[in-house]
């Protein structure tokens, strides 16, 4: 049986639209429409508690989470209901998590918030 031309005409057609489609899809001006990905990055800042303070001596003793204890002579600030409070720069010692730190400047309380920035 023989495959009358107009239906080969036909076929021929659909295959052709078909495939300008797909090229349509692909596009540089498609490509160029998608937003860039987000950028993460983890937040590596120091976070801590007062756990007591010592005005006569001017020191505080700051506990922190495990792993994220700072360094020596890095300075510091306490925070209290959001608002900056202290300076302290880390002395030491260190035993487990808790860590002596020297008040150089302002007021601090039990239960302050500190960190890095």
């Amino acid at each position: 049986m023989k495959t009358p031309a107009p239906f080969c005409l036909l076929l021929a057609g659909m295959f052709a639209a078909g495939c300008a489609a797909q090229k349509d899809a692909f596009s540089p001006a498609a490509a160029a429409s998608v937003p860039p990905a987000a950028i993460v990055t983890p937040d590596n800042s120091i976070a801590g508690k007062v756990v007591s303070y010592n005005s006569a001596g001017r020191f505080v003793v700051l506990n922190f989470p495990a792993g994220q204890m700072p360094g020596m002579e890095q300075v510091l600030f306490l925070y209290r209901a959001g608002l900056k409070t202290a300076e302290v720069k880390i002395t030491g010692p260190q035993g487990n998590n808790n860590i002596v730190a020297d008040l150089l400047t302002g007021d601090a309380q039990a239960g302050d918030e500190v960190r890095d920035k």
